[in-house]
């Protein structure tokens, strides 16, 4: 917990906010990147304003790691192993459809809806991720 600080959890969360309530003010649709990724391929009346939120998404951390990640106070890696990010993209994938939604979706939007399934989604998320984090580290295995 060495790099976290109330400042930045408060700005990132406003920054979030703000962009959920902007693209459902703008779109009338909630951020769900699962959502938009699947409307992105399945919808052509709606695929431009969705492929531009997901290009934001790749471009936001390349803007990030080329620009900002030098000076950050923090520092942080992310691996580059072909063979945990591809399967782990898959599951991820299945995980979304099987739940009914991803994080964000349910995290960001769901809760500020005060939505029961997505409050009881995001903390099988959040359970799951401390699990998985718990036992990795038991088998002496940190990515």
């Amino acid at each position: 917990m060495n790099n976290f600080t109330p400042f930045s959890a408060l700005l990132g969360g406003v920054i979030i906010g703000l962009s959920v309530v902007f693209y459902f003010y703008m779109t009338g649709r909630l951020a769900g990147i699962s959502g938009i990724f699947e409307i992105a391929i399945t919808k052509a009346s709606q695929r431009l304003s969705n492929l531009a939120f997901l290009l934001g998404l790749v471009i936001g951390p390349l803007i990030y790691f080329n620009f900002i990640a030098s000076s950050a106070p923090v520092a942080f890696n992310i691996t580059h192993s072909y063979l945990l990010i591809i399967p782990g993209g898959f599951l991820v994938g299945f995980g979304t459809r099987l739940g009914g939604g991803c994080t964000s979706g349910h995290g960001i939007c769901g809760i500020g809806r005060l939505s029961t399934s997505s409050i009881i989604a995001t903390g099988i998320f959040v359970a799951v991720g401390m699990l998985t984090v718990a036992v990795l580290q038991q088998f002496g295995i940190y990515l």
